[in-house]
């Protein structure tokens, strides 16, 4: 959590990433317009809930199909695929942070929560 009381996932200072259990997250790009946000926003979740609901029916098929849904929205959002940022820095998305250049920056940060 970013502050006592808040709700909102701890964020790197470059806003590149969440934190999430000590694990670094890719953040949606933040140049999307907020009409491209919520569309691939939308067919994110309903990829997610067609994981699911092929999952309870057995339909291998249907998992498989909507899980490459998840990834096109979540390369479409900026999650996964190529990084939104152009300073060359590398992705340290799925990382713990505390093996990556966020070691001490978040260590200083768990010591204040």
């Amino acid at each position: 959590m970013s502050e006592a009381g808040d709700s909102r996932p701890l964020e790197t200072p470059d806003g590149r990433y969440i934190v999430v259990n000590g694990r670094l997250w890719r953040k949606s790009n933040p140049t999307l317009t907020p009409v491209e946000r919520q569309q691939f926003t939308q067919d994110l979740m309903a990829a997610c809930r067609d994981v699911g609901q092929g999952q309870r029916s057995g339909d291998q098929d249907a998992v498989r199909a909507a899980r490459a849904r998840v990834d096109e929205a979540k390369v479409a959002l900026g999650e996964r695929g190529p990084v939104w940022w152009d300073d060359g820095a590398p992705d340290y998305g799925r990382k713990l942070a505390k093996n990556t250049p966020y070691a001490e920056w978040f260590a200083e940060v768990k010591e204040g929560v």
